[in-house]
């Protein structure tokens, strides 16, 4: 099994910054994707970023140019860094990774981290 911890999430200022990792541990697994969702009330869970194990990333148009997502594979952790913040970027994030157990491939999910964005 993977388990994800998540942190970086917090209040912050309309055009400020924030950085969210996402680190998978566990033991026997091989990581192919990482994946940050966000999702707000009665809203239905959206992706955000995406990268590969070839380091191909996605992004949802509505953060092109804001948000940069990465990842450490020595340390199994992903990043989102989250730029010129808005309050419609408030939502709780969840960081999401495929990864490979033997013959398995299945998505694990982190807790979730809460980002506000207000004045």
């Amino acid at each position: 099994q993977v388990q994800l911890v998540e942190s970086g999430g917090g209040l912050v200022q309309p055009g400020g910054s924030l950085r969210l990792s996402c680190a998978a541990s566990g033991s026997g697994f091989s990581i192919n994707a990482m994946v940050w969702y966000r999702q707000t009330p009665g809203n239905q869970r959206e992706l955000v970023a995406s990268i590969t194990n070839g380091g191909s990333t996605i992004y949802a148009d509505s953060v092109k140019g804001r948000f940069t997502i990465s990842r450490d594979n020595a340390r199994n952790t992903v990043y989102l860094q989250m730029n010129s913040l808005k309050p419609e970027d408030t939502a709780v994030y969840y960081c999401s990774v495929a990864a490979r157990l033997g013959i398995i491939l299945a998505d694990y999910w982190g807790q979730g981290t809460q980002v506000t964005v207000s004045s």
